[in-house]
Protein backbone atom coordinates (compact mmCIF):
# COMPACT_ATOMS: atom_id res chain seq x y z
CA UNK A 1 0.00 0.00 0.00
CA UNK A 2 1.20 3.49 -0.71
CA UNK A 3 1.23 6.33 1.82
CA UNK A 4 -1.97 7.94 0.53
CA UNK A 5 -3.90 4.65 0.82
CA UNK A 6 -2.57 4.08 4.33
CA UNK A 7 -3.64 7.55 5.43
CA UNK A 8 -7.07 7.01 3.91
CA UNK A 9 -7.37 3.73 5.83
CA UNK A 10 -6.23 5.48 9.03
CA UNK A 11 -8.97 8.08 8.67
CA UNK A 12 -11.53 5.35 8.00
CA UNK A 13 -10.56 3.55 11.22
CA UNK A 14 -10.75 6.77 13.24
CA UNK A 15 -14.22 7.40 11.83
CA UNK A 16 -15.24 3.85 12.71
CA UNK A 17 -14.24 4.41 16.34
CA UNK A 18 -16.24 7.63 16.51
CA UNK A 19 -19.31 6.16 14.79
CA UNK A 20 -19.33 3.14 17.10
CA UNK A 21 -19.90 5.50 20.02
CA UNK A 22 -23.19 6.89 18.71
CA UNK A 23 -25.56 4.02 19.61
CA UNK A 24 -24.23 3.55 23.16
CA UNK A 25 -24.36 7.31 23.71
CA UNK A 26 -28.03 7.37 22.70
CA UNK A 27 -28.77 4.43 25.00
CA UNK A 28 -26.96 6.17 27.86
CA UNK A 29 -28.87 9.39 27.22
CA UNK A 30 -32.14 7.47 27.40
CA UNK A 31 -31.17 5.70 30.61
CA UNK A 32 -29.91 8.94 32.14
CA UNK A 33 -33.18 10.73 31.37
CA UNK A 34 -35.28 7.87 32.74
CA UNK A 35 -33.11 7.61 35.86
CA UNK A 36 -33.21 11.36 36.49
CA UNK A 37 -37.00 11.31 36.20
CA UNK A 38 -37.16 8.48 38.74
CA UNK A 39 -38.79 6.06 36.31
CA UNK A 40 -36.68 3.13 37.49
CA UNK A 41 -37.80 3.52 41.12
CA UNK A 42 -41.30 2.25 40.32
CA UNK A 43 -40.38 0.04 37.36
CA UNK A 44 -40.71 -3.73 37.41
CA UNK A 45 -37.51 -5.69 37.83
CA UNK A 46 -37.91 -7.03 34.30
CA UNK A 47 -37.83 -3.48 32.89
CA UNK A 48 -34.72 -2.68 34.92
CA UNK A 49 -32.95 -5.82 33.71
CA UNK A 50 -33.97 -5.06 30.15
CA UNK A 51 -32.44 -1.58 30.45
CA UNK A 52 -29.25 -3.09 31.87
CA UNK A 53 -29.17 -5.72 29.12
CA UNK A 54 -29.59 -3.17 26.35
CA UNK A 55 -26.89 -0.95 27.87
CA UNK A 56 -24.53 -3.90 28.28
CA UNK A 57 -25.04 -5.26 24.77
CA UNK A 58 -24.66 -1.93 23.00
CA UNK A 59 -21.63 -1.11 25.16
CA UNK A 60 -19.94 -4.45 24.58
CA UNK A 61 -20.50 -4.30 20.82
CA UNK A 62 -19.10 -0.75 20.72
CA UNK A 63 -16.06 -1.77 22.76
CA UNK A 64 -15.38 -4.72 20.45
CA UNK A 65 -15.66 -2.49 17.40
CA UNK A 66 -13.44 0.20 18.88
CA UNK A 67 -10.86 -2.27 20.14
CA UNK A 68 -10.70 -3.96 16.73
CA UNK A 69 -10.16 -0.59 15.04
CA UNK A 70 -7.37 0.18 17.51
CA UNK A 71 -5.64 -3.14 16.80
CA UNK A 72 -5.92 -2.58 13.07
CA UNK A 73 -4.58 0.94 13.59
CA UNK A 74 -1.53 -0.48 15.33
CA UNK A 75 -0.86 -2.70 12.30
CA UNK A 76 -1.35 0.28 10.02
CA UNK A 77 1.28 2.19 12.01
CA UNK A 78 3.79 -0.55 11.25
CA UNK A 79 2.99 -0.18 7.55
CA UNK A 80 3.36 3.60 7.79
CA UNK A 81 6.83 3.18 9.30
CA UNK A 82 7.85 1.24 6.19
CA UNK A 83 6.93 4.08 3.81
CA UNK A 84 9.98 5.65 2.20
CA UNK A 85 10.12 9.43 2.59
CA UNK A 86 6.92 9.72 4.65
CA UNK A 87 5.11 13.01 5.04
CA UNK A 88 5.15 14.71 8.43
CA UNK A 89 1.61 13.46 9.02
CA UNK A 90 2.52 9.86 8.26
CA UNK A 91 5.58 10.06 10.50
CA UNK A 92 3.52 11.53 13.36
CA UNK A 93 0.83 8.84 13.04
CA UNK A 94 3.47 6.10 12.89
CA UNK A 95 5.00 7.41 16.13
CA UNK A 96 1.73 7.52 18.07
CA UNK A 97 1.40 3.87 19.02
CA UNK A 98 1.56 4.66 22.73
CA UNK A 99 -1.38 7.01 22.41
CA UNK A 100 -3.33 4.43 20.44
CA UNK A 101 -2.59 1.77 23.08
CA UNK A 102 -3.77 4.21 25.75
CA UNK A 103 -6.98 4.64 23.76
CA UNK A 104 -7.59 0.88 23.87
CA UNK A 105 -7.11 0.85 27.63
CA UNK A 106 -9.39 3.87 28.03
CA UNK A 107 -12.15 2.35 25.87
CA UNK A 108 -12.28 -0.79 28.01
CA UNK A 109 -11.83 1.00 31.36
CA UNK A 110 -14.39 3.70 30.68
CA UNK A 111 -16.81 1.12 29.31
CA UNK A 112 -16.64 -0.88 32.55
CA UNK A 113 -16.92 2.27 34.68
CA UNK A 114 -19.90 3.52 32.66
CA UNK A 115 -21.72 0.22 32.99
CA UNK A 116 -21.17 0.30 36.77
CA UNK A 117 -22.77 3.76 36.83
CA UNK A 118 -25.67 2.52 34.71
CA UNK A 119 -26.25 -0.37 37.13
CA UNK A 120 -26.20 2.10 40.01
CA UNK A 121 -28.65 4.45 38.26
CA UNK A 122 -31.06 1.68 37.24
CA UNK A 123 -31.00 -0.49 40.37
CA UNK A 124 -30.50 2.40 42.80
CA UNK A 125 -27.60 1.23 44.94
Amino acid sequence: MDEKSLLKQWNHMRSQIIQSQVAPALVLIGIMVLASLGVFKDADDSAKYLALGVAAITGILAIISQYAAVREGEALMIDLRRVTNPSALSAKIADSRGLLSLSAIAVVSFGIAMFALVVWAVLGA
